[in-house]
């Protein structure tokens, strides 16, 4: 039996030394052995098959949502976003609860002791989204509907003394005409219309980008289809659909509020506003996923 050393089994395999020495020191050549520190491989041996490499699953945020939505985990990344999403949604709105006050609900379901006057609505209305956020996880794969988009206000707007108003439809569309901004929105009427319009167009596309969720958010927020609850709504909207095709989501801060305003009034003309304070919040989320090691596209 004649034997080879490292360097020339290197070069007749066409691999580095180290990679010989690899295969020698894990038993993948037979018959190979050590003298001292020097590897004698059998002329006739066998170049070992490589080992096929280790696949690592990416961990989706979706995936963990529904877990520890399931399990009821709390301090993790579900836990994260439904007092995160939910405080900042509805303070930009108007709600006076601060992040603790929302925390203490979603962690408790109880308001804890305050001094201030407290709205009850502010209470009813954050008890309500976070069923909402439960509401698209549990349904993030289905395609946007009319009949989906009125559950979310119907569970939003639930319970408050907008509900108790004959003339307010809860989980339905306005009745009458509304302005936000000093801008006028479709009027009740179309309403019905143009929402299907614009579900019908936006259901049609095959790959839906960033972008393009912004744009549906945008002809969302100019129709304006309820009476009340529109932003919060578009909002969840927006993060549902991000999660659904695997874009990283995002949540607009309260030092965002007036640049996401601006973004939404100049978008015909600039969509670069919006983008750029939409990009923001991303990045902002980002970190957060890097907090809890969840993998994501760039």
């Amino acid at each position: 039996m004649n034997y080879l050393s490292v360097v020339e089994v290197a070069k007749k395999w066409g691999i580095s030394e180290r990679s010989v020495r690899n295969y020698c020191a894990q038993g993948r050549v037979q018959g190979a052995f050590l003298t001292g520190k020097t590897w004698n491989i059998p002329d006739d041996a066998d170049k070992p098959a490589r080992m096929p490499k280790k696949i690592t699953k990416q961990v989706r945020l979706i995936d963990v949502l529904k877990r520890e939505q399931e399990s009821q985990l709390p301090g993790g990344i579900y836990h994260k976003v439904q007092v995160d999403l939910t405080y900042n949604s509805n303070h930009i709105e108007g709600s006076r609860l601060t992040h603790d006050q929302t925390r203490y609900i979603f962690e408790t379901n109880t308001i804890g002791i305050s001094s201030e006057l407290i709205n009850v609505d502010d209470i009813v209305e954050t008890t309500n989204h976070f069923k909402c956020i439960d509401m698209i996880i549990k349904n993030v794969n289905y395609r946007l509907s009319e009949k989906f988009i009125k559950q979310l206000h119907w569970m939003l707007k639930t319970g408050t003394s907008d509900s108790r108003k004959d003339w307010f439809a809860v989980g339905d569309y306005k009745k009458y005409a509304n302005e936000v901004g000093g801008k006028e929105t479709t009027l009740p009427e179309n309403v019905s219309k143009e929402m299907n319009v614009l579900l019908s167009k936006y259901n049609k596309k095959k790959d839906i980008t960033f972008e393009e969720i912004l744009d549906f958010h945008y002809k969302f927020e100019c129709i304006h289809p309820f009476q009340d609850g529109n932003g919060r709504i578009g909002r969840l909207i927006m993060f549902k659909e991000c999660l659904k095709y695997n874009i990283v989501p995002f949540i607009i801060a309260e030092e965002l509020k007036l640049y996401y305003y601006r973004g939404l009034k100049e978008w015909k003309n600039e969509r670069g506003y919006l983008k750029d304070t939409c990009l923001m919040a991303q990045d902002q989320f980002k970190l957060i996923l890097d907090y809890f090691k969840i993998s994501y596209e760039d």
